[in-house]
């Protein structure tokens, strides 16, 4: 069942303790990067948590590719954890922020992806006599 569980919850986890904890979106400064050309590259929470998120939704993807009976377990928990961050996104204005638009938008692709991904693997499975179907 582990393997079905969406890797991005736990961004919209850390996302939802972040705005409860705080009161509001995790906007303050948490990274400064000075960088060769003398400038300093400011990361906030907020952002972090999207590189967390991108690198998540690439296993995710990964993820995908692989053809389980948990696949199906897989899609249903990502529809569920774009449901509730699109109700989130349109219903607390916490959470009506580019970055929390932005998680919403990778369980979009992660949703979309999987089944994708699926359905490709298995119209590549269905052969009607010699030959696949198109």
């Amino acid at each position: 069942m582990l393997a079905a569980f969406p890797l991005l919850t736990l961004v919209v986890v850390l996302y939802n303790l972040a705005v409860l904890l705080s009161g509001g979106p995790p906007d303050g400064v948490a990274l400064v990067v000075d960088m060769v050309s003398g400038a300093s590259l400011l990361l906030t929470w907020g952002e972090l948590v999207q590189i967390l998120g991108l690198v998540l939704l690439y296993v995710e993807m990964v993820k995908a590719t692989r053809t389980a009976a948990s696949s199906i377990a897989d899609h249903l928990l990502s529809t569920l954890l774009f449901v509730i961050c699109l109700l989130e996104l349109v219903s607390l204005p916490a959470f009506a922020t580019g970055t929390f638009l932005l998680l919403t938008l990778m369980t979009l692709f992660d949703l979309v992806a999987g089944f994708t991904v699926t359905i490709t693997a298995a119209r590549r499975d269905i052969a009607v006599g010699d030959r696949e179907l198109p």
